[in-house]
């Protein structure tokens, strides 16, 4: 393997190998880690996701196989690979479909998958992801990547979520990790999104929550901007971009369970365009690009907590 591969040893003697990707500008570092020898604690992530003192990104993703993670072990038999995912200040999360992307582009990359179905283990189960053959003979970048979302969950409590002296009501939804979608005249109504736009009541989201604002660009056509929580404001959100399609299809009196005819939703986010399908089934596909934009290896000093 090469040294993008392959991690370096322990993190606090050694120099740790590491690969920057993004997803529609939702960017990640990523750390291989198939062994999984690498102890990551919080604060070290949110030093190397910090954008100026460390490499930067939205979060950071460690490939480990299934087998040699306790929390993914019992799923060895379905996938291979688990991503450890983690936000920008350390804290885990539970799932993040551009992560997931770009995950799978990384194996793609790393010649441990091909083009074609690929399953990945997350927090959130076991997602289905297929990575398209380029076409086009340029690079296996890009083709686009379409990743099983599963079903989406519609809590019927929901929030008021308020910036600026505005209020709006916001749809609960649950894409694995909880996400509250409000649909706003204006994505400049959503404020500068540094901190986490306030909601009432608490209760609903007792470890915090990630907020949309959405609005309108035409038939099944919505535009949004994002809070993730741990992360501040970013260039896209994968579960948010599928939580917001749901909600919309709600607002707009479709429901595939109930006309038995899938339904999809162009999402525009700041990065980019992801395309949502949601089926009868329930199952929701997500479809957009992820591409890996540099390898390298982090310093000894950015990795020591002392």
């Amino acid at each position: 393997m090469t040294t993008a591969q392959t991690p370096q040893t322990s993190p606090s003697t050694a120099s740790l190998a590491f690969l920057k990707g993004h997803g529609t500008e939702n960017d990640f570092v990523i750390v291989p880690d198939p062994d999984g020898v690498v102890d990551l604690p919080a604060a070290t992530v949110a030093r190397i996701c910090d954008r100026r003192a460390g490499i930067g990104g939205d979060g950071l993703l460690r490939v480990v196989r299934t087998a040699a993670h306790p929390e993914a072990r019992s799923v060895a038999d379905e996938a291979e690979w688990f991503m450890d995912y983690r936000n920008a200040d350390g804290s885990i999360a539970e799932m993040c479909g551009n992560g997931v992307r770009v995950f799978a582009r990384y194996l793609e990359h790393a010649g441990l998958v091909t083009a074609g179905d690929v399953p990945v283990a997350t927090r959130s189960g076991v997602k289905q992801v297929h990575i398209a053959k380029d076409a086009s003979g340029s690079g296996s970048a890009a083709g686009d990547i379409t990743v099983a979302m599963g079903r989406a969950l519609l809590p019927e409590d929901g929030v008021t979520v308020t910036v600026g002296g505005r209020s709006w009501p916001a749809r609960n939804v649950n894409m694995g990790n909880p996400h509250a979608v409000a649909f706003v005249e204006d994505l400049d109504h959503a404020g500068n999104l540094f901190s986490a736009p306030p909601f009432a009541p608490a209760s609903v989201y007792p470890d915090g929550v990630n907020v949309e604002f959405v609005a309108d660009r035409g038939p099944r056509h919505v535009a949004m901007r994002v809070h993730e929580r741990g992360a501040a404001e970013t260039r896209s959100c994968g579960t948010g971009a599928c939580a917001v399609a749901v909600a919309a299809a709600r607002r707009d009196g479709v429901d595939p369970a109930a006309t038995g005819e899938p339904v999809t939703y162009i999402v525009e986010v700041l990065g980019g365009t992801l395309v949502i399908t949601e089926h009868p089934d329930g199952e929701i596909e997500m479809t957009g690009p992820a591409v890996i934009v540099a390898e390298g290896l982090i310093d000894p000093v950015l990795l020591d907590p002392s």
